[in-house]
């Protein structure tokens, strides 16, 4: 294997550690999902409450995991200056976008502007991932 000498600027750095807790909060919003118990859903306030009692599809559920897993997994490698985390950026834009089509075509959502905000992340990040991989700093 060989380094590359080219050395990444600061700007590289701080969008690395900025999508490694942007797509850490994605895992904790996950975790929160798959292991809240109706005990903490009936603390929270009634408009919170629904979010929690809808009925997702399996596949949703597997896209949403995939979506965060991968996100951490491709900033952590951004990190490392390995240029897998394009691959890992890929796959978690794709599954955020079907997360998000599902969310748009059939719940009725108070806000959009989270939903797009996410999936203009993970564009930027898939975008962010391959210039890095031109410019020599990823190998």
């Amino acid at each position: 294997m060989t380094e590359s000498t080219n050395k990444p600027n600061t700007l590289f750095w701080i969008i690395s550690i900025v999508a490694l807790i942007w797509n850490g909060l994605g895992v904790l919003a996950y975790l929160t999902s798959a292991f809240i118990t109706e005990e903490m859903i009936e603390a929270l306030p009634k408009e919170q409450q629904a979010q929690f009692l809808v009925e997702y599809p399996a596949w949703y559920t597997a896209a949403f995991a995939l979506a965060v897993f991968c996100g951490v997994l491709g900033a952590l490698f951004l990190l490392l200056k390995k240029k897998f985390a394009s691959t890992l950026f890929i796959v978690s834009a794709i599954s955020a976008i079907a997360q998000h089509i599902y969310i748009f075509m059939n719940i009725e959502v108070p806000s959009y502007i989270m939903p797009v905000m996410v999936i203009i992340v993970c564009l930027f990040l898939v975008w962010y991932a391959k210039d890095a991989t031109k410019k020599g700093w990823l190998s």
